[in-house]
């Protein structure tokens, strides 16, 4: 049951019943008849979009396999709510059927104060981890990165529901596979990404052990042949200890810069392609994220993360 779970604080399934739009289980998931598509320079490259009627949907058997498969394959999907959820009653009931259903680790917490939901929006005062701020409660742009990368096990699957989307035009997320970062990367830069040869330090605002500051790691994981390579960024945490790494970490600063790289292999999901009501659920080690400056100080995003296992583990 999910009021019993520690990892989800505040969301209960007492909270649950007085949002629910039907008393009888849907039979399965209506799949938008049009899924959202971006154009870049090359390709179009298409979002998987799931309309949820109802948050019973949430229990669905076939709609938790449906997202589970789409995660599995693309790696990113969209799930347009049509019911408000102030408390994000969908999105936690979801990750609790992944766990039961699909094998996905429980979430994590986002450090020694804060539980497994994170209010990403702007703050200058009471922030969520405690003395510090982090970079989510500021209205700054947020480069490409990964969640969690000074983890030792990152966590695989973070969701953001969009409570409020920006309505001046900032705040924009965008996207880009690792894939296609591999296909701009000498196999020398790989082959040296792939090393433990990097200091990652842990934010304070994210600290969970005080004694515990840094970890070693590689920013790639070796080949898999049917799991491919993950990665884990986040420029401002990382430094490389070795001259190899520092040259491919080199050559990584200069691809992720570059405008033609950028506008042919990223995707840019404005508050129009992600209005309130949306979530958006990424695979971490698949995709890269960044975030543009934000212009409304209403803006408000929650966001979870789980499935934290060991790195080239996918599926394990």
């Amino acid at each position: 049951m999910l009021r019993s779970n520690p990892f989800f604080g505040h969301m209960s399934l007492r909270n649950c019943r007085f949002r629910l739009f039907s008393s009888v289980l849907p039979r399965g998931p209506t799949r938008s008849g049009t899924s959202v598509t971006f154009s870049t320079a090359q390709r179009v490259f298409p979002i998987e979009t799931i309309e949820v009627p109802g948050l019973l949907y949430s229990r669905n058997t076939n709609h938790v396999a449906q997202v589970s498969t789409i995660l599995g394959d693309a790696g990113i999907l969209k799930l347009s709510l049509l019911f408000p959820d102030p408390k994000s009653d969908y999105l936690s009931q979801l990750v609790l059927g992944l766990h039961n259903n699909h094998n996905h680790h429980l979430p994590i917490t986002h450090s020694g104060l804060r539980g497994a939901f994170w209010d990403v929006r702007p703050a200058v005062s009471n922030f969520q981890g405690g003395t510090y701020q982090a970079r989510s409660e500021t209205m700054k742009n947020f480069p490409w990165h990964t969640d969690c990368c000074y983890e030792e096990y990152p966590p695989r699957y973070f969701a953001l529901h969009v409570l409020q989307h920006d309505r001046h035009g900032g705040g924009a997320l965008s996207v880009m596979s690792v894939n296609k970062i591999l296909d701009h990367l000498s196999p020398k830069a790989i082959n040296a990404l792939s090393r433990p040869e990097f200091k990652i330090m842990v934010p304070q605002e994210f600290m969970k052990n005080p004694t515990k500051r840094w970890i070693f790691g590689s920013i790639l994981t070796p080949h898999h042949p049917n799991k491919g390579i993950s990665i884990r960024f986040r420029r401002d945490l990382i430094s490389a200890v070795t001259t190899r790494a520092s040259q491919a970490l080199a050559e990584l600063d200069l691809l992720l810069q570059d405008a033609t790289v950028q506008s042919s292999s990223s995707l840019r999901l404005s508050a129009q392609d992600l209005p309130r009501g949306s979530v958006i659920v990424i695979d971490n080690r698949k995709w890269l994220h960044a975030r543009n400056q934000i212009k409304d100080q209403e803006r408000h995003l929650r966001r979870v993360r789980w499935d934290a296992v060991p790195l080239g583990n996918e599926g394990t």
